[in-house]
This record gives C-alpha cells, structure tokens and sequence, in this order.
C-alpha cells in the first residue's frame, strides 16, 4: 500500500490525525488527548484536535518526554512507513539543538538512586547512621 503524501498549499487535514501519520504518536486517540491538554501548539496558538494543519504551519509538540518544534512539509490522510513520515514535515534548528543538549544533560546527570539495588542491609542502615548504633 502506497501513502499518498500532498504538499500543495491548500492541502489540509485535522492536526490529530497529521500527528499520527508523523508518528508522533502511537494511536491518533493519544494525539487528541495531547492536544486537548494543551501539549500540542499550532503556529504558538493552543489549538483543538479537529483544528487543520497546512503546510508551512509551525507545530510544537509535546509528549512528556520529548519536545519538537516543526514546519509542516506535506500532508498525509493516512499512517505510513517511518521514511514517509519523516517526510511530512522539517525539524526547526532551534529544536534540534534543545534537543541535543537536553539529551546531553540527561547523559551527564547521575541519579541518586541509581546505586542503591533494593531494601537497604543492616549494614547499609548502619552507615547511613539509622540503627544500632
């Protein structure tokens, strides 16, 4: 099956669904909650899932652990392979750098408890200066 891609000007489709053929998202229902939670902007408005997207439209995107900020290239009815959805739209270069150095933040920030394994032993409690002293 081949995904028919338009990037005419007048070209439209609702955002929800756009979302979803970009691969935004894993089902078109979390593109809508994102949406109607306000974690979806179109041209920096808060916008409702039946809103349509066009080319040229900036979007930014949200899904709670990663942001994206986007041109809209083209517009797809319909989810497709990966390579046709990268297709649809051009990452800004603002949003590639923040993403970078938050990625390069996570790399570098150790969590506390990453070296703790489980329930502390009695003498782990010990030298944290709890019991039996």
């Amino acid at each position: 099956m081949t995904v028919k891609v338009d990037d005419s000007p007048h070209a439209a489709t609702r955002i929800d669904k756009w979302l979803w053929a970009a691969r935004f998202f894993k089902t078109r229902s979390l593109a809508t909650q994102a949406v109607d939670r306000g974690r979806v902007l179109c041209n920096e408005a808060r916008v409702k899932p039946a809103r349509d997207v066009r080319p040229g439209d900036v979007v930014s995107v949200d899904n709670g652990s990663t942001r994206w900020e986007v041109r809209v290239k083209a517009i797809a009815e319909v989810r497709g392979s990966a390579p046709v959805a990268q297709s649809l739209y051009e990452e800004t270069e603002a949003s590639i750098q923040a993403r970078a150095d938050e990625s390069e933040r996570r790399r570098l920030f150790q969590e506390p408890a990453a070296q703790m394994h489980g329930r502390p032993t009695k003498r782990d409690r010990r030298r944290l200066g709890g019991v039996g002293e």
